[in-house]
């Protein structure tokens, strides 16, 4: 082994020195410098080996070679006429020659290294298995993913035949066909299915360098293949649903770009797939502003919002609410309610309660109809009776509501879901009274029915019971009802044996109790019992504010009971509605209402010529007080009233001056009935002059 000298130990030296580290021909047994600091030195150092800063005091020991990389001539000729000739002098051109081209070496060796490390963190990284084999079918690379896959090691693999790996490969058929494989279904010895794509790799001139397989565990392909069918299916679901609905859908992107609208969309704004998609959320509003950007500014849900949309300016009502996926906004989608549907929708649903409750003879507070003080105080009231099991008393002019009081009383109790049974006790024969409202027992008379019969009282226990006209009780059934509010009990007609019952009684009259009292035909201790929570009914001229609203839901009855579809009435009619003073109360205002419906015709509004009828203060014919004068003492009430009529009648001809046809509308007549009055009464014509 030949020992070396180096002179120089900067950049230039160092190269060489590492350079011949690595060799056995040679071997560095010092490094020279003036430089105490030369990165040669160090290494030298480190290295163990011998180091110096005079070049003269190493040539005297045994050495073959010495090379001089100081890059000083001078130094150069200095040390080629110290040494001997058997001494092999390397001069510093040369050396920097040398040097440029190890330098050149570490480039190419570093970047080699660096590409391999690329390739190889590419390599054993991808979710794909590859395997590279030469052309002599043994492979040569060998990654982690085919590892997984595989369930070989690739320090079992490297330098064997793919054959003797897997068992059964295609990979060599490539190297001999050199086409390439496409997604090719295979098997490996653990069962696993994967698909794989076989590559010939052929140089540029030709030459078969090998064949590379790429392969990808079927599985993960098949989930994934079931995921975009899926998303396919419901994107078609979607687009589906949202095309057939009935509702007018409206969708855009997060900068409020029209993304999606249906058909429902197009029919109520009028406005084409090409003048939304993809314009601004504003495109379609011709009043009012966008929800959409509201919505997709707030990120917050915004409903019935109303406005016009469309070249026709249609009114709608629109509901918009945020799209918000995973935390990021994506858009809005909008609803929109054509207010025209929607106000149909309200009246149909409103016959509809009304039928039911029609059929089921049913109400609540909700159908009494009424905002004036009287009435408030009289619903408040009974909302207040409802919540008690007391006896209530409805005390109020015939037609003005009792009966619907008691069941909305009755609705509004924990009673709500037994019987309700409704008596009226005028409509019921003394005779018949007792039996109906107690029940008798077999053979208790005449054309008793065997076996006996249950009473009202009883059909109606744990329920209420409505006893409409109480004040027309006999002395007789005014017991027994006494009986029932005081021990809670019953005894059928011809029975013995008390019956046990608890039913809520609630009662009404129109007839002044208390005088009844006072002429002894009402007893005083049942008033104390019934009277334990009376509940006025204000008639109809004490609050004719509730008018308007009472003649507006008659209206909404008598069309659905007449077919009809009047919408209200005029002004003049409402005038005519609120003057007069109505002492047959509401049930008068419905015959009134009922009436005029039935013979104005096809009209949608009710005017005042339709409500000729009514004798209110404002009308032509009045009872003066010269036809006042004419009443006689002691005439029966038939006589008087004929002679009022004929006054009236003879006084209508008078203001219309004979004209037979004007007289009848205004008294309200047929013009063949009053010609049956004239003649009764004998009006003649010429008394009308």
């Amino acid at each position: 082994m030949q020992k070396v000298i180096i002179i120089g130990a900067g950049q230039g030296g160092s190269s060489i020195y590492r350079l011949l580290k690595e060799t056995e021909m040679l071997k560095v047994t010092a490094v020279v410098d003036i430089n105490r600091e030369a990165n040669g030195l160090q290494l030298a150092s480190e290295d163990g080996v011998q180091i110096g800063y005079d070049w003269r005091q190493f040539i005297k020991e045994p050495v073959d070679i010495i090379i001089e990389v100081t890059g000083d001539e001078e130094v150069s000729k200095q040390i080629r006429s110290s040494i001997k000739e058997e001494i092999i002098f390397i001069p510093g051109s040369v050396a920097y020659l040398m040097a440029k081209l190890l330098y050149q070496k570490e480039e190419l060796i570093s970047a080699l290294s660096n590409q391999t490390y690329k390739f190889n963190l590419i390599f054993n990284t991808t979710d794909n298995g590859m395997i590279v084999i030469n052309p002599d079918e043994e492979i040569i690379l060998f990654n982690k993913s085919a590892e997984m896959m595989t369930g070989i090691e690739k320090k079992q693999a490297i330098g064997k035949k793919i054959g003797d790996v897997i068992s059964g490969s295609l990979l060599p058929r490539v190297l001999h066909s050199r086409r390439v494989e496409t997604n090719q279904e295979f098997v490996l010895g653990s069962g696993l299915k994967i698909i794989t794509t076989r590559i010939p790799v052929i140089g540029d001139n030709g030459q078969l360098i090998g064949a590379v397989s790429i392969f990808k565990d079927i599985t993960e392909l098949v989930n994934l293949a079931e995921e975009i069918t899926d998303l396919k299916n419901l994107k078609t679901m979607l687009q589906a649903i949202i095309q057939s609905s009935d509702e007018a859908i409206s969708v855009v992107d997060e900068d409020g770009k029209g993304l999606i609208i249906n058909p429902a969309y197009s029919k109520i704004t009028g406005l084409a797939e090409e003048e939304v998609i993809g314009k601004p959320a504003t495109a379609d509003i011709s009043e009012g502003e966008s929800v959409h950007m509201k919505v997709l500014k707030t990120r917050r849900a915004i409903r019935g919002v109303p406005m016009r949309v469309g070249p026709k300016r249609k009114e709608v009502v629109v509901n918009v609410a945020p799209v918000i996926v995973d935390g990021i906004l994506k858009g809005s989608v909008g609803v929109l309610h054509d207010v025209s549907d929607l106000q149909s929708m309200s009246r149909e649903l409103n016959r509809a309660r009304q039928i039911i409750r029609n059929l089921e003879a049913k109400y609540t507070f909700e159908d009494i109809i009424g905002q004036s003080d009287e009435m408030a105080i009289a619903i408040e009231q009974a909302k207040l009776g409802a919540k008690t099991p007391a006896t209530v008393l409805l005390r109020g002019e015939s037609g003005t509501g009792k009966e619907l009081f008691a069941h909305a009383i009755h609705n509004a109790s924990d009673r709500k879901y037994n019987k309700f049974v409704r008596v009226n006790c005028a409509a019921l024969s003394e005779s018949l009274l007792e039996s109906e409202l107690f029940g008798y027992e077999e053979g208790a008379f005449s054309g008793a029915k065997r076996g006996g019969k249950r009473g009202l009282f009883e059909e109606a226990d744990k329920g209420s019971i409505f006893l409409d006209e109480i004040g027309e009780l006999t002395a007789s059934t005014q017991a027994k009802l006494l009986r029932v509010l005081q021990e809670g009990e019953i005894t059928r007609v011809g029975g013995t044996k008390p019956l046990q019952i608890n039913v809520r009684i609630i009662a009404a009259t129109n007839v002044n109790l208390e005088k009844a009292i006072a002429n002894g035909g009402f007893r005083e201790d049942l008033y104390y019992r019934l009277n334990r929570m009376p509940i006025h009914i204000p008639s109809l001229r004490k609050r004719k504010e509730d008018i308007p609203l009472l003649v507006d839901r008659l209206i909404e009855k008598i069309n659905i009971e007449y077919g009809r579809n009047v919408e209200g009435v005029t002004e003049e009619a409402m005038k005519v509605l609120m003057a007069y003073d109505w002492p047959g109360n509401v049930r008068e205002l419905d015959n009134i209402i009922g009436r005029a419906i039935i013979f104005m015709g096809y009209q949608t509004h009710i005017d005042s010529e339709h409500l000729s009828t009514l004798a209110n203060s404002d009308s032509p014919v009045l009872v003066d007080s010269e036809m006042h004068a004419s009443i006689q003492q002691g005439e029966p009430l038939a006589k008087q009233l004929e002679g009022f009529e004929k006054e009236i009648i003879t006084k209508a001809m008078k203001q219309a001056e004979g004209n037979k046809t004007q007289a009848a509308k205004h008294l309200g007549l047929s013009v063949r009935n009053l010609y049956y009055k004239l003649e009764k009464y004998q009006i003649e014509n010429k008394s009308m002059q």
